[in-house]
């Protein structure tokens, strides 16, 4: 796709997409549809720099996972903020009101070893849920012009938390007598997953793409060493990315924490890109690994109340500046960030336009 100059005439507010909080994202009045622009990042080839406002986030309620997790996304008028119950394995999690999410009580694993899947999990039948249900369901949910990304929960270590807690999860891993069953385990989770994902393809052809989860880390460090997710979880991790990736379709990954150790592995399993929280370095990531995956990259700080409107366009045009490269392009990362002004945002896109259509 030619990627066309830049025009003013684009500046022009076309309509807002609704945020979670605040006033939403504008839409300015651009040369190709959101979904289109998507798309000519994940071939880096970006025609300006995206901020998320050009994507439709679609978690249905199809999968139980979504539903024991709180995080049903789709048109079936499921109601937001609620949830609970058995996940696709009948692990039961609890909806907890005050953080608005759900987890699975610790204190009684379901498994207290990693050998003992073999006989204890029952794996789920996914050709009894309710696909064509889902599919009228969502008819009219899955937009025509933006990027529909399909969020799918519980991954591959946050899988064997479910089944394990946290401190048996942890303790399989690098465990010897448990590390062939947890190798076993997501691999045939990669298996299972990949039916999921073909079930979606077919009674959601409009999915543009999936982020799937796996939390790794906490505020200060990763969780395990690199060499232990490299051998326990990025062979299954590239099954799946691989097949998605058959299907024509990107991969985003969802991995909280502080993963700049880890930033290698995320390469190797095959993820398209990743956007970090902000215990992560994001401008330090891109520096060392923007040019292999593509990174949400966090633009710095600043108070919108004692910043000037120049200022604040001199800062956007600084940010485009250095992570608006069309030879080793990014996106926003607007997790925890309050500098999305009017001003921000609109010179923003300006110097994006410029930059990437040079």
């Amino acid at each position: 796709m030619a990627i066309p100059k830049f025009d003013e005439k684009e500046l022009k507010v076309v309509s807002t997409t609704p945020g979670f909080a605040g006033p939403g994202t504008p839409n300015y009045d651009y040369p190709v549809s959101p979904k289109e622009a998507t798309a000519a990042l994940y071939s880096r080839k970006p025609v300006w720099q995206l901020t998320g406002g050009e994507s439709t986030m679609f978690s249905p309620k199809v999968n139980p996972d979504n539903i024991a997790r709180a995080f049903v996304f789709d048109g079936s008028g499921f109601p937001f903020g609620s949830g609970g119950g058995p996940d696709m394995f009948g692990i039961e999690w609890e909806y907890i009101a005050q953080v608005g999410g759900s987890m699975v009580r610790p204190g009684k694993p379901f498994l207290e070893d990693a050998n003992e899947w073999h006989e204890k999990l029952v794996w789920p039948d996914i050709d009894t849920w309710d696909w064509e249900g889902a599919a009228k369901a969502n008819a009219s949910y899955l937009s025509p012009d933006k990027s529909n990304v399909c969020w799918f929960l519980n991954g591959w270590y946050e899988r064997l938390i479910s089944f394990m807690d946290f401190e048996g999860a942890i303790m399989a891993l690098a465990d010897d007598e448990q590390q062939d069953a947890v190798k076993e385990l997501f691999d045939k989770l990669s298996d299972l997953y990949i039916r999921i994902f073909d079930k979606y393809i077919t009674y959601f052809p409009a999915i543009d793409g999936f982020c799937i989860h796996d939390d790794w880390g906490s505020q200060k460090e990763t969780f395990f060493s690199p060499a232990l997710a490299k051998e326990m979880i990025v062979p299954a991790m590239r099954k799946v990315t691989d097949y998605l990736h058959s299907r024509g379709k990107y991969c985003d990954l969802h991995s909280c924490g502080q993963a700049l150790k880890q930033i290698p592995n995320f390469i190797a399993a095959g993820w398209d890109s990743w956007s970090g929280q902000t215990m992560n370095d994001t401008q330090k990531i891109y520096e060392l690994y923007g040019d292999k995956i593509l990174i949400g990259v966090i633009p710095d700080s600043f108070d919108p109340a004692t910043t000037s409107e120049a200022d604040q366009r001199a800062a956007a045009k600084t940010f485009a500046d250095k992570f608006a490269n069309p030879d080793k392009p990014s996106y926003v990362n607007t997790y925890g960030s309050s500098v999305f002004t009017p001003a921000y945002r609109e010179e923003l896109y300006k110097q994006s336009r410029i930059n990437y259509s040079k």
